[in-house]
């Protein structure tokens, strides 16, 4: 259910209502492009014009990060869970080995690339990819990306390729892919691949996998979710404050005799 959160989309739904509406825009083969949305990304959506209509325009607007999910229940919007992207990714290549569909990886290096098809295949043996591409190659050469996604008859394509490249890609090249689920992992990749091991459960749970991902990587990370952490906590501050002043207003519209002088 598509609602709006801090002035950008987001579309309430549980991991098995995702996982549904993808299968089935591959059955049919009926584009949907899905879209995570974390605290960084509701950030920098705010600044770069490139990232915010990728988002606009996504079919599917997923709820990522802890903070998303926090800041939407302080805001009155009824969120069961959180749909995280590697978690979303995992599940869908669990239908696909179940259904018979083809995935193609675009993204990351060509060893990561290829160590993620080694430890899908691993899980799942059935599974036949449709392609893998590394995503360093020159802007030149995007059509013949282009070309080779479209001819590989691929049921969904997962983008590993940073912000805002991927979006950039996207913008030029969706209408041409002819793949029917569309979906941008982000890191995705690299913990698919064993390079990067995700935070415990618990730790997911409290909102805390940024805390790990900066643990992991002090030098790269740590002012990305410094920066927007902050940015965040004083957006969502605003948009508290301006709800309660909104709903004690309305108190006084529909009560206007209610206030008593006192003396």
């Amino acid at each position: 259910m598509r609602q709006v959160l801090l002035d950008c989309p987001v579309d309430v739904l549980t991991m098995a209502e995702t996982v549904d509406l993808a299968r089935r825009a591959m059955q049919c083969r009926n584009r949907l492009q899905h879209v995570a949305l974390n605290v960084a990304k509701l950030v920098n959506a705010r600044r770069d014009p490139i990232l915010s209509a990728d988002v606009a325009s996504s079919d599917l607007v997923g709820i990522d990060g802890m903070g998303i999910v926090w800041a939407a229940r302080l805001l009155g919007l009824h969120v069961q869970e959180r749909v995280s992207g590697i978690d979303l990714l995992t599940e869908l290549l669990a239908v696909c080995s179940q259904d018979g569909f083809r995935p193609y990886f675009l993204g990351a290096t060509s060893q990561v690339v290829e160590l993620c098809e080694r430890q899908v295949l691993e899980k799942y043996p059935t599974i036949r990819f449709a392609g893998l591409r590394d995503g360093y190659f020159a802007p030149d050469r995007e059509h013949e990306v282009v070309a080779d996604i479209r001819d590989s008859g691929a049921d969904c394509l997962f983008i590993g390729m940073p912000s805002p490249r991927k979006e950039r890609f996207l913008a030029a090249h969706r209408d041409d892919l002819n793949v029917p689920f569309i979906m941008g992992v982000g890191g995705s990749f690299d913990v698919l691949a064993g390079q990067i091991s995700r935070a415990s459960v618990r730790m997911q749970a409290l909102g805390l996998e940024w805390l790990y991902r900066v643990y992991q990587e002090p030098g790269r990370m740590w002012w990305r979710y410094a920066r927007t952490n902050t940015l965040f906590a004083a957006i969502l501050l605003r948009a508290l404050v301006r709800q309660q002043v909104q709903a004690m207003l309305g108190q006084r519209r529909a009560h206007p005799n209610s206030t008593r002088l006192r003396g």
